[in-house]
């Protein structure tokens, strides 16, 4: 047969990935820092955009205008499909009474006061609480003590030394820890409590920190009964606490977390809150809105390619906050034992465990929970770390991060002088039913920062 040339049409499927699409895949993996700055770029290079400070002091005024929200104008635009602003606000499922957390962004030069302000906002506090809570931050110097007594905030905020007491116990679980502690003593003994380093070791901050002080190790093992060998890892590990939490904060470039999103309690349920008040706020500009409305036309139509760039940048954002916010409610409905009781109750769960939950690709999933932070009421964790594969014990699955808890657990409570080598630590958790190899307890005590047996004994 000779060859022959022709023209024939053949319908064939495939994806082609856009530039918008590829722009909504990249605001999906940003965290609420690289967003802010993502649309700072956006003001600095789109005439038809203005700052309007960050979102949580924006209004929601209703009235038209030219200072008109640009995201409240988008949004109750019809053509977009979104539902309006009611609509953005019952998506996470809260009520009008929730306010947004109220995290700043990373800034340069943060005090140890204006930290401990931004975390503020995540306490749902009563007017008078709010009031306490502001003079207990001011009255905390630089080095993160608290510099006036429970009488003169009391007297200050015309509250009572209780009132007074239970707000600050809420400021002292605050990031860093051992904040707004009155002495070295109280400092020490917030940062064990949050540690969990023991009851030895509470007990020596309490007691005995004069004798540490001056090396009187032997009077301290017969005061507390214990042997010397754990006197001197108590030791140890106090000489691990921060004396002055605030000094961080001092001077210097100063960076801290801005979770993405927070879950709180609320009776037996959950509700997941995004961290919108600190992306950046934006408005329309309303000289060129004016342009846009009644300009020549070259104007016009630069305008409104710089309107539609806008608005697709809008509807991607909105959509990763619908993602971010189901992947987190599916994590939540699968790691309720963790919500409810601490870290030590992690489940198994895959990135697949959670797409198939909520229909979506294991990539999307993970794109949704990449380089973010989960404010939760055990404190501050990256959201991949509920993603954990498992490891059989007598019949169900135990998380590697709660087994690598175990392994740090034990290392922690050996005897210095004769410290557990990786296959007996695997014989010790294979004895509780844990099905796990020397070489894989070698793996988790490397990834734990622990270095082999022969480095750890001391004499």
């Amino acid at each position: 047969m000779k060859p022959a040339y022709g023209l024939e049409l053949i319908q064939t499927q495939k994806l082609v990935l856009t530039p918008e699409l590829h722009q909504a895949i990249m605001i999906l993996q940003m965290n609420v820092q690289e967003l802010s700055a993502l649309l700072l770029e956006e003001v600095e290079t789109n005439p038809l955009l203005e700052l309007a400070g960050h979102i949580a002091e924006k209004s929601y005024d209703d009235s038209p205008g030219d200072e008109e929200d640009w995201i409240a104008y988008f949004f109750d635009s019809s053509d977009l499909g979104l539902g309006g602003r009611e609509a953005r606000r019952s998506s996470g499922g809260l009520s009008d009474e929730w306010r947004p957390l109220d995290y700043a962004p990373v800034q340069p030069n943060t005090s140890i006061r204006g930290h401990l302000l931004s975390q503020l906002g995540v306490l749902h506090l009563t007017e008078k609480e709010q009031a306490i809570a502001c003079f207990i931050i001011e009255s905390i110097d630089d080095n993160g003590y608290l510099q006036a007594t429970t009488e003169e905030i009391a007297s200050a905020t015309a509250s009572t030394p209780e009132q007074v007491e239970a707000v600050l116990e809420l400021i002292q679980r605050f990031d860093p820890p051992g904040v707004a502690a009155r002495n070295l003593r109280e400092c020490l003994k917030l940062q064990a409590e949050a540690r969990g380093l023991g009851e030895l070791v509470l007990q020596i901050i309490q007691h005995h920190l004069d004798d540490l002080a001056k090396g009187r190790y032997t009077k301290i093992s017969q005061s507390t009964g214990t042997s010397l060998q754990q006197v001197l890892r108590a030791r140890d590990a106090i000489l691990g606490l921060e004396p002055k939490p605030g000094a961080a904060f001092s001077g210097g470039h100063v960076t801290f977390i801005v979770p993405d999103v927070a879950v709180r309690r609320l009776g037996d349920e959950f509700v997941v809150i995004l961290n919108d008040s600190a992306l950046l706020a934006i408005r329309w500009n309303p000289y060129y809105r004016k342009l846009l409305a009644a300009g020549e036309q070259d104007a016009r139509n630069y305008l409104i390619k710089q309107m539609r760039r806008a608005r697709f940048l809008l509807r991607s954002i909105e959509q990763r906050r619908l993602t971010i916010s189901r992947v987190m409610e599916a994590i939540v409905e699968r790691q309720r034992r963790f919500f409810m009781e601490g870290p030590g109750h992690l489940e198994p769960m895959t990135l697949k465990d959670i797409a198939s939950r909520l229909d979506m690709h294991d990539s999307t999933v993970s794109r949704a929970v990449a380089g973010k932070y989960v404010d939760t009421p055990f404190g501050v964790f990256p959201c991949k770390m509920f993603f954990t594969p498992g490891v059989e014990s007598r019949g169900q699955e135990v998380s590697q991060y709660n087994l690598k808890k175990l392994i740090e657990q034990m290392v922690r409570s050996e005897d210095p002088g004769n410290p557990l080598t990786d296959s007996q630590i695997a014989h010790a958790l294979n004895r509780r039913g844990i099905d796990i190899a020397r070489r894989t307890v070698a793996k988790y005590r490397s990834q734990l920062g622990i270095p082999p047996s022969n480095r750890r004994k001391k004499l």
